[in-house]
């Protein structure tokens, strides 16, 4: 119990801030090479910040276990939905702008949904994860086409400064891919001793824990009231995480899933839905809506133990 409890903690402690490390690091590098600022917060941000979930997800398809693969997207989705939009709101005030909303939002929203499709049987093959990989080049050219003509021109050819980013952003990686192993082995290892289902543990502990990047992220955005960065950061996470993380899964390690995830996946599309209705009709997201996050998001994570056989 020990030697798992310290294996899962320490992927905890390493995963998020490895992740945190690299996102910053990219970021600063495509800023001085002079990158749309729009494209750095949808894809740096934002799927920077699933690196987590993907590593982690990979790493369990490929070990056999798509349970804890898809368990860790739905939860970090919705975690990211309620948690971090509420926590984001409970700071300030998150100001929305439509034009993101009705943009990437709706590609988020399509996202979700193609992934729930795919798995509303149960399983998923190699045919539809591949699917799922080239929807995300779709995504990712789209993101960079719509932010084209949005360059900040801040390029910096200080040699010496990009080179050390770079090697930052290396280290951060490997450090990100170290923390997924721990993480992955150390749950594993707790479900085990625990008698629980490694579908639970993932979709809790593990999502909860592969969403700090994004929480960190937000927290940090809204301190500098930069309500954008946490919506852009959401979308595009919750993007990467349907698209490229469970595709990546299924290539890795096709298979059946736990029949609690139907439910659970039908109640993240219609949290998507909602959070998206909230958006459009507001201006922003205020306290009484963050709170409102935030009970959903209790009722969510309290719902997976029965569901899930926990």
């Amino acid at each position: 119990m020990l030697t798992a409890l310290a294996l899962t903690f320490a992927g905890l402690a390493i995963l998020p801030t490895a992740a945190d490390r690299f996102v910053g690091s990219a970021g600063s590098l495509s800023q001085r090479l002079g990158v749309s600022p729009v494209l750095v917060g949808a894809l740096l941000v934002g799927l920077g910040t699933s690196l987590p979930e993907a590593l982690a997800s990979g790493i369990a398809a490929w070990r056999g276990n798509p349970d804890f693969a898809v368990g860790n997207v739905v939860g970090s989705n919705v975690a990211n939905l309620t948690l971090v939009l509420g926590v984001a709101a409970l700071i300030a005030p998150v100001y929305l702008t439509r034009a993101l909303i009705r943009r990437e939002g709706i590609l988020m929203f399509g996202a979700t949904v193609l992934m729930t499709l795919f798995y509303i049987d149960g399983q998923i093959g190699v045919p539809e994860a591949i699917v799922l990989l080239v929807a995300m080049v779709v995504a990712i050219f789209l993101l960079t086409r719509w932010s084209a003509g949005e360059v900040d021109g801040l390029g910096d050819d200080d040699e010496s400064t990009t080179t050390r980013l770079a090697t930052v952003a290396v280290i951060a990686m490997v450090g990100t891919v170290i923390g997924a192993y721990l993480l992955v082995e150390g749950a594993d290892r707790l479900a085990v001793e625990l008698d629980i289902t490694s579908a639970f543990v993932a979709t809790t502990i593990v999502a909860l824990g592969t969403s700090l990047p994004e929480l960190a992220t937000s927290v940090a955005a809204m301190r500098r009231r930069q309500g954008d960065l946490v919506l852009g950061n959401v979308i595009g996470s919750n993007l990467f995480n349907s698209l490229a993380v469970v595709g990546l899964a299924g290539v890795l390690g096709p298979g059946v899933v736990n029949d609690g995830f139907i439910p659970l996946m039908i109640a993240m599309v219609v949290i998507t839905v909602g959070a998206g209705i909230l958006t459009e009709t507001r201006n922003k997201i205020s306290l009484f809506e963050a709170t409102l996050l935030l009970g959903v998001f209790v009722v969510f994570f309290a719902s997976a133990a029965p569901l899930l056989g926990a």
